[in-house]
């Protein structure tokens, strides 16, 4: 039956093109944002997870941040407790030297006491963005013996985040704490395994301090010579198990670091999985709807047609 009143051939038309035109500006946005889910009326579930992701990702870049001044606090601290165990080294090549009967200890004692100033020097230059692990003050308001580094951040299963840290003890890297901080520093703690300190500098002397210059050959200065030599190898040895403890702190923080790019890496991939659009497919759908579109106006123009035909019918 044909009708002037309604015209169900195009109504029919009508619906499908105005579908075709919906799938067709879904398409279009798709490919101009790059995104098949843009906000959360695309996909309320997913949209969610990518939106929490995103807010987790910018906390790892804040984390690489904070790994990055860590990295470089510690290496700071570690090249200059490795400077620190060369010196240190070279005072006990100038002892073994005294221990020669014809050795002017004198002498040796200038140039001992240039190396025990290079110790201090190098100790208060090791800061880096105000953090000093060698040279400490014990006895300042804001001393904390316990360095710690932001190393992770993560999320359960419940949504609870915690922040994952690396620790560094500073007691065992402090080399001088002149607040007489206990433990006292490697450097300047009082000498231990000599008989007498009096003649080389009296109680509370140490690797710091001590000063050979006074001693003579006799067997009571050559057996003090001989115990200061061991009691500096023993602070060494110290200070050598000091800078391997330095030497893991940083290779940690290097492969937390290398780890964390990595991770944020992961997490955008997984965001691209959830929301991304297939730019490939979209592109084939696009051409797909644009041919839907025109056919859908000429079936359209065909349907209301009819209603053309029925004036024939009267002339």
């Amino acid at each position: 039956m044909s009708s002037l009143l309604t015209n169900t051939s195009a109504m029919v038309a009508l619906t499908t093109l105005r579908g075709i035109n919906n799938d067709l500006a879904d398409t279009q946005n798709r490919i101009s944002t790059g995104m098949r889910v843009a906000d959360a009326s695309d996909n309320a579930a997913y949209w969610s997870i990518a939106t929490t992701m995103r807010s987790d990702n910018e906390a790892l870049s804040a984390v690489q941040d904070a790994l990055g001044l860590g990295a470089a606090t510690v290496d700071v601290a570690f090249t200059a407790m490795d400077s620190a165990v060369d010196v240190v080294s070279e005072i006990k090549a100038k002892l073994v030297t005294a221990t020669d009967d014809g050795a002017d200890k004198a002498k040796i004692q200038s140039d001992i006491k240039e190396l025990q100033g290079q110790l201090k020097t190098i100790a208060d230059s090791a800061v880096f963005n105000g953090e000093n692990w060698l040279s400490v003050d014990s006895n300042a308001a804001d001393y904390n013996a316990t360095a710690s580094i932001t190393g992770g951040f993560t999320r359960n299963s419940a949504g609870a985040v915690t922040l994952q840290s690396i620790s560094v003890d500073k007691n065992a890297t402090k080399l001088f704490d002149p607040a007489g901080g206990t433990p006292a520093g490697l450097l300047d703690k009082e000498l231990v395994g000599l008989t007498d300190l009096t003649n080389i500098g009296g109680a509370g002397t140490s690797v710091h301090t001590f000063d050979i210059s006074g001693l003579s050959n006799d067997a009571a200065d050559t057996t003090t010579l001989n115990e200061l030599i061991a009691s500096v190898d023993s602070v060494l040895s110290s200070m050598t198990d000091s800078a391997t403890a330095l030497g893991s702190a940083k290779k940690r923080v290097d492969m937390q670091v290398e780890f964390t790019k990595n991770l944020s890496d992961a997490v955008d991939r997984g965001i691209g999985q959830l929301v991304d659009a297939d730019m490939n497919a979209e592109s084939t759908r696009l051409q797909a709807l644009q041919t839907q579109q025109q056919l859908g106006i000429q079936a359209l123009s065909i349907a209301n047609s009819g209603s053309q035909n029925i004036l024939s019918l009267f002339r």
